[in-house]
């Protein structure tokens, strides 16, 4: 193989990688998600909540974080960055707070709530390791959700189906260089363990 031909491969993978990045981003799956745990629990009623989730838990800090690379305060909506992650994380913790509170309160469907939770309980872990140690959000988001669609859809198959989706992100975040294998995998395990913490405790 030439090294014109090899330089060909590298960028054909970099591009996948960014293409990975972006499909399986923090803020996709977290406004994703909800509204299919909502629909899967009850219905129509439960996916309307899950819209609501998905607006406080994910719509607000995306918004945050593209405001803040619009002006230039961060370096992209994957705040590759740890240093600029701080203010933007606090927000999400802030609004998975209101919306728990108020799915909580009115009544929402208990696989909602659980999931919610186990956002919070990934962002309770997480924020303070990123203060010192850049840990994937990428990965600890994408095995979060497997757990969580692994209690709503067919275990098996989308436990099998999940791994291979969140090696993939890891793969993607370290051949971009934005993380070592060390801090994706730390990511990913955070991710998995706190979303079936979360979710064990409501019996779901």
């Amino acid at each position: 193989m030439t090294g014109q031909e090899m330089a060909g491969d590298g960028s054909g993978a970099t591009a996948a990688a960014r293409w990975v990045t972006g499909l399986f981003a923090p803020q996709v799956l977290v406004i994703g998600l909800p509204p299919v745990v909502g629909l899967m629990a009850d219905g129509w009623r439960g996916g309307a909540w899950g819209l609501v989730a998905s607006a406080l838990c994910g719509g607000i800090p995306a918004l945050v974080i593209l405001t803040g690379v619009r002006s230039g305060r961060l370096d992209s909506h994957h705040l590759v960055d740890r240093a600029s992650r701080t203010r933007p994380l606090l927000v999400a913790v802030a609004a998975v707070v209101v919306a728990l509170v108020l799915l909580i309160s009115l009544g929402a469907p208990r696989l909602l709530v659980a999931t919610v939770t186990a956002m919070l309980a990934a962002l309770t872990v997480t924020v303070p390791i990123t203060l010192r140690w850049k840990i994937s959000f990428h990965a600890a988001v994408s095995a979060g959700t497997v757990v969580v669609l692994a209690h709503v859809l067919p275990a098996a198959p989308t436990l099998v189906t999940g791994a291979l989706v969140v090696a993939t992100v890891c793969w993607a975040r370290v051949r971009l260089t934005h993380h070592t294998p060390a801090q994706v995998a730390a990511g990913a395990v955070t991710g998995a363990g706190t979303a079936w913490a979360a979710l064990s405790a409501f019996g779901v």
